[in-house]
């Protein structure tokens, strides 16, 4: 995985933490839709630091 697509994980994951949507199906959808080939197990980290990171923005506000 490069930073690039790290960084766009992370963005994704925040971004659709607090929406009624799936965040975590993004994580799988995004790789799939750009032929991205990202191991599964890789994606947890990104669930938890997008959260955190999201939520630490909306609530130091």
């Amino acid at each position: 995985m490069t930073w690039i697509q790290a960084l766009v994980l992370g963005a994704i994951q925040g971004a659709t933490e607090f929406l009624p949507i799936s965040s975590s199906g993004h994580l799988v959808l995004l790789p799939w839709m750009f032929g991205w080939e990202i191991d599964p197990a890789v994606l947890f980290p990104f669930t938890v630091v997008g959260t955190l990171g999201l939520a630490v923005a909306i609530y130091r506000a």
